[in-house]
């Protein structure tokens, strides 16, 4: 088929299934997939494996294959006429929509203009149903297959991708994988990712609640903590509203919530919180020393208040997050989420996280780490996967690292590829990934069917060694 002929189809088949992409898109976005209790067949949950399934049977209306990976990763395959076969890989769960900001229910879709609104439309369910139908272009227009094309759909991304190591150990490495869950042109590498959390000792004070944050890699746009006082209660601030309760103040802080990994324009409101803590002198001697460890946390997202501050030439300044603190059992704990470059290490950045903790009279307990990757920008995949971004787009752009974690640091050969674009201004009534009112454009998104369509038809024309 003459590449002109192909892009006269793929204009008129997006042109044809826009109306039947959105209502595929709310199908999904209407199950709440965060991730719950483990069970038979659904080892993140319920919801978890009810999103699987609603996406399976999209692919099965297309009269694609299926496979399930006993609930952990399902996937849709047209298969090729050489070994081996190349991946996208999307994931249907989903960070908790909190409580606060919506200006309606995360879990239905909701349509402004050229603007489709919901928990997941970015990140990641829109960009699923995209994969989805790149694969139904496939197969309806014959498109002759050197190699196979999964269209890999994962459980459990935004909770440790434990889903792709699953997939790895029973299926073999794609020869070449994209994973369309970051922004264009092309993302050839990721920073380090490392968690952990900062634990108080036993604390006997004033404090009787204290709660924030719906998971380590959000920033928290709200804060909330109840706080005995003696008197009057303390005066509100431009950030801290108070209201009274039998001998104790609630405080309740508002920052501007966002990703960890971009936490330019946000603010944290655990943060907002903690300054008016030890601004009031309101906590325990015992609790102010841990309030003042959250301080020097939440003073800069660049790390520079605990000692860790660092960046390189490929991927930036590394940046922390403490997104979820907790008042348990008389402990606060404080998550921490931090995306690193080749500046430093997991184990380097775990000593100095639990010094910063010992000179506060707390405990660090390091979580999960992954190294940073790399693709260079002059591999044949990445060119060519450029070049086509490049030559639907009208653009010049370069690739481009993040700190933002995606499946693609867990194949031999992947990167992330759009489907977002970077200096896409966002309207009042809507929001970034993660945020209340999360939301798409549309016309990005059908741009990005396009890319998607052309890229895995000349993938095929590459040897992979």
């Amino acid at each position: 088929m003459e590449e002109k002929d192909l892009l006269q189809q793929i204009d008129g088949f997006i042109e044809a299934h826009k109306e039947d992409m959105v209502r595929d898109i709310a199908r999904l976005v209407a199950i709440p997939s965060v991730e719950g209790p483990a069970a038979e067949g659904a080892p993140y949950g319920a919801e978890n494996r009810r999103a699987l399934d609603a996406a399976l049977a999209i692919a099965e209306g297309f009269g694609l294959a299926t496979e399930d990976g006993d609930g952990h990763v399902g996937w849709a395959h047209l298969p090729g006429k050489e070994p081996g076969y190349i991946a996208t890989i999307t994931h249907l769960d989903v960070v908790p929509p909190g409580t606060e900001g919506w200006d309606g229910d995360p879990y239905v879709l909701r349509q402004t203009g050229d603007w489709i609104l919901g928990r997941g439309v970015a990140d990641d369910k829109g960009p699923s149903v995209l994969c989805l139908y790149a694969a139904r272009f496939l197969q309806q227009a014959n498109v002759p297959l050197r190699y196979g094309v999964r269209v890999l759909l994962g459980c459990c991304e935004e909770t440790g991708m434990t889903d792709v190591d699953y997939y790895l150990a029973h299926n073999p490495q794609p020869l070449f994988a994209f994973s369309p869950d970051s922004s264009f042109p092309v993302c050839n590498g990721e920073k380090g990712s490392f968690g952990g959390e900062f634990v108080s000792a036993p604390l006997q004070g004033n404090m009787i609640e204290f709660s924030a944050g719906m998971a380590p890699n959000v920033i928290p746009a709200t804060a909330a903590c109840l706080v005995k006082i003696h008197g009057a209660p303390p005066p509100a601030s431009d950030a801290v509203a108070v209201q009274e309760e039998n001998g104790a103040a609630r405080l309740t802080a508002q920052g501007i919530g966002g990703h960890a990994a971009f936490p330019e324009g946000s603010k944290n409101a655990i943060g907002l919180l903690v300054e008016y803590l030890l601004q009031h002198g309101l906590c325990s001697p015992g609790e102010e020393a841990f309030l003042q460890l959250l301080h020097h946390l939440h003073s800069s997202p660049y790390g520079d208040g605990l000692g860790i501050a660092c960046r390189d030439d490929a991927f930036g300044a590394l940046t922390i997050n403490g997104g979820v603190v907790s008042l348990q059992g008389g402990r606060l704990r404080q998550s921490i989420d931090i995306r690193y470059p080749t500046a430093t290490t997991a184990a380097a950045l775990s000593v100095s996280l639990a010094e910063a903790a010992a000179r506060h009279g707390a405990t660090f307990v390091p979580g999960r780490s992954g190294q940073p990757f790399y693709i260079p920008a002059n591999a044949a995949p990445i060119r060519l996967l450029l070049d086509t971004w490049n030559e639907v787009s009208g653009r010049a752009d370069k690739p481009f690292t993040m700190g933002g974690g995606t499946y693609a640091r867990h194949f031999q050969s992947a990167v992330s590829y759009g489907p977002g674009v970077e200096e896409r201004e966002l309207p009042a009534f809507a929001g970034p990934e993660h945020a209340p009112n999360e939301g798409v454009y549309l016309p990005d998104f059908w741009q990005a069917l396009k890319v998607y369509i052309l890229a895995l038809v000349r993938l095929q024309k590459l040897d992979f060694a």
